[in-house]
């Protein structure tokens, strides 16, 4: 199973008629995880053909209205939409009070559970984990208390090389598990079947991280080393370095400085100000620092 990003939206602060705020949909080994959720975000989950039953988890990294105010209309919409399943919220301290306060006042009735999981340190934890992926909180320094998150893949088992396995008639279909889980199988005379033998190479597990909004921060470099993508912070370029500073953001210069500081396979810049109407002078910035660095498509998803 694949990993595909799917950005709904990546412009700062206020939507335009092209341009939706910070909203992404991620596919990772079977699960859908949708991370901030601005306004919009249920009309460009539409868009992007999502299925809504399949969002149990959202991760929302800080706050300001950008990056959350859609997530009360989404809720809303699970309920009308016949959800049943609980649904999981990770965001910063009060995000609870927040939506509880909306739901009270507004006499919106949920016909299922909404379970918060409310953030507060200031150091990177894993808030998420099941059979096969695993995700961390990245502390950014934004004006308010804000996370970025690692989403990764947990190693893979190794393929059965069954041309291999054939060549032995002990082996019974009931010894698969242990074999793709990595044991080595012994035979009756005592003889040891390595591993490797017997099994292939699985594809490399694969990670991404998101980091949005944050001035710059090495700290978050030793968390990120060596992701297959990183999404981060890049409103401004670095003639506003001093704005970029006063209001919790980042430079396009200063995210590839990150990314190539990080190892990270591949950069992708966002949220972007409406202020430059050639996004083309961002990327070039960033390239000159990092290479491989990619402006956000909306809703054209992306491999990891």
């Amino acid at each position: 199973m694949s990993t595909y990003l799917t950005i709904l939206g990546f412009n700062s602060a206020i939507p335009t008629i092209n341009s939706s705020p910070t909203a992404q949909f991620l596919e990772m080994e079977e699960r859908s995880f949708l991370i901030d959720c601005g306004e919009g975000t249920q009309v460009q989950l539409r868009k992007a053909k999502a299925k809504f039953s399949k969002i149990n988890h959202i991760f929302i990294s800080h706050l300001h209205g950008d990056h959350c105010f859609g997530l009360p209309g989404l809720i809303a919409s699970f309920r009308l939409l016949g959800r049943e399943t609980p649904l999981h919220v990770y965001g910063p301290k009060g995000i609870k009070n927040m939506l509880e306060t909306i739901f009270t006042i507004t006499e919106t009735h949920r016909g299922f559970e909404v379970i918060y999981h409310e953030l507060d340190k200031d150091v990177s934890e894993k808030i998420y984990e099941d059979s096969r992926v695993e995700v961390y909180t990245i502390p950014l320094d934004h004006r308010i208390y804000c996370n970025g998150y690692l989403f990764r893949e947990k190693p893979k088992d190794r393929h059965l090389n069954m041309k291999e396995i054939a060549k032995y008639s002990e082996i019974e279909t009931c010894d698969y598990h242990n074999i793709k889980a990595g044991k080595d199988v012994v035979l009756g005379d005592g003889y040891v079947l390595k591993n490797e033998k017997l099994t292939i190479d699985p594809a490399p597990s694969v990670s991404y991280a998101f980091c949005s909004d944050t001035r710059y921060l090495e700290n978050v470099i030793p968390i990120i080393k060596n992701v297959d993508v990183l999404y981060h912070e890049s409103t401004f370029l670095h003639d506003l370095k001093e704005m970029a500073d006063y209001t919790g953001h980042t430079t396009a210069l200063e995210a590839a400085t990150i990314a190539r500081k990080a190892e990270v396979g591949k950069l992708i810049l966002g949220p972007l100000s409406n202020r430059y109407s050639d996004l083309t002078v961002v990327t070039d910035e960033a390239r000159a620092v990092f290479p491989n660095t990619f402006l956000p498509k909306t809703l054209e998803p992306v491999k990891i």
